[in-house]
């Protein structure tokens, strides 16, 4: 996937994609958990690796286009505390509920949670919906 975005022209809806990569990712996560075929779960755990690769490449892109010059270093450093540490606060909520509620239901809440935050995202930030192409940002 990062082959294939490095190759292509910058996207144009880059908020628009962020959305669908996330909820991309959600519904891959659910089809893997309530699989039972290998095939199939195989190819939803390639989705998941697709679909997370287009959010950080737009996410990074957009935190890396959209900060001025002079807060760059910092906000980067503060963008890799919250990656750094978001798969061990995941897989402790993972976990958890596995604990609680077995690891198919785990999986399934785990993409149902992402889903919602996508859904969250797009109805409380709409500007992020219309978001410029990439090669048309600049910050403010």
């Amino acid at each position: 996937m990062a082959m294939w975005l490095t190759h292509r022209r910058p996207l144009q809806r880059p908020g628009v994609t962020l959305l669908w990569a996330v909820g991309g990712f959600g519904t891959s996560i659910i089809v893997f958990g309530l699989s039972d075929w290998f095939w199939l779960s195989l190819l939803a755990l390639f989705s998941t690796g697709v679909f997370d690769n287009v959010s950080v490449v737009v996410r990074q892109s957009l935190v890396q286009i959209l900060t001025p010059d002079s807060l760059r270093g910092r906000v980067t450093a503060v963008n890799q505390i919250f990656i750094g540490s978001s798969n061990e606060i995941g897989t402790l909520r993972a976990g958890l509920m596995s604990a609680v509620v077995g690891p198919v239901a785990a999986v399934v809440w785990g993409g149902l949670g992402t889903i919602a935050v996508a859904l969250c995202v797009a109805r409380f930030l709409p500007q992020l919906r219309g978001t410029p192409a990439l090669d048309k940002l600049k910050p403010d």
